[in-house]
């Protein structure tokens, strides 16, 4: 297959356990080990480049750091996307099936955050993963589940709080994208938060975004309505800080997009608590 690839061999600090082992398995049958976006062969190791290419000066050195930085930075990028397709593949299938208008939802929102290239490549790992996941439900029921979780448990060690926050904000807005949430779809994402080691509030400040309700503005900010003004103003700053795009601009641009979008419909809550408080 081409290079380029949307998802690629190398997934950095997520090459190794849980997430590496169903990797192996999904991308391993999928795509050939192709060069990363800077033309890095997923194959190769640190010690296969030619270190006399490095050698002499301040410029090598900079041109080393900074190819260096651009792979563990393709390589955080890769995994963070092979983990939003994991933990949406036990979303999706929380109520015990698959729904040709969920996959729809699926295709269309990685179209809308990732663009066109993602909408296949993206579509196939989520069958593959669906498969490994009847695969294992067969062989130990729950096994799936419990390896969701792992996985989770291994994001909230190598993820920035930002990155975090910007996985469990795709995976509320792929479990909206058919326009109705199912209680198990709930409860899946409560699972995820907490083993992300994120909190509920958190969990539905990502699911009342984009809405117009008052209720849901304040669960946005996540505060409550009986918050004084001061509070409320307080509460959006600290919204700001952790939610800002820059904090999540090494995962990529459309990433970051998808993080200026989700910054927007911060800035359109607090608007919506100010008008109602006359603020």
């Amino acid at each position: 297959m081409a290079k380029a690839k949307w998802i690629g061999g190398f997934l950095g600090l997520l090459s190794g356990g849980p997430i590496g082992a169903l990797a192996g398995f999904v991308l391993g049958t999928l795509f050939d080990r192709v060069a990363d976006d800077n033309g890095l062969s997923t194959g190769e190791s640190y010690s296969s480049y030619d270190n006399s290419s490095y050698s002499g000066g301040s410029y090598a050195n900079d041109s080393y750091n900074k190819t260096e930085q651009a792979r563990m930075n393709s390589g955080t990028r890769n995994g963070f996307l092979f983990s939003l397709l994991t933990l949406a593949s036990y979303i999706i299938k929380a109520d015990g099936k698959i729904m040709h208008s969920e996959m729809e939802a699926v295709r269309q929102f990685l179209r809308l955050n990732f663009g066109e290239v993602a909408v296949e490549e993206g579509n196939q790992i989520m069958l593959r993963l669906f498969e490994r996941q009847n695969q294992m439900e067969s062989q130990r029921p729950g096994s799936y589940r419990q390896t969701i979780l792992e996985c989770c448990q291994q994001l909230s060690a190598v993820l920035t709080l930002e990155q975090r926050l910007q996985l469990l904000s795709f995976l509320a807005s792929l479990a909206k994208a058919d326009g109705h949430v199912v209680q198990e779809e709930i409860n899946a994402l409560r699972e995820i938060t907490q083993y992300l080691r994120l909190s509920e509030a958190e969990l539905n400040s990502m699911l009342g975004l984009g809405s117009t309700s008052l209720k849901d503005a304040y669960a946005v900010l996540e505060i409550s309505e009986s918050a004084t003004d001061d509070e409320v103003r307080a509460a959006y700053k600290r919204m700001v800080v952790k939610h800002h795009p820059d904090r999540v601009a090494s995962l990529g641009d459309d990433v970051r997009v998808a993080a200026e979008k989700k910054m927007r419909e911060i800035n359109e809550a607090k608007e919506l608590i100010y008008k109602a408080r006359g603020l």
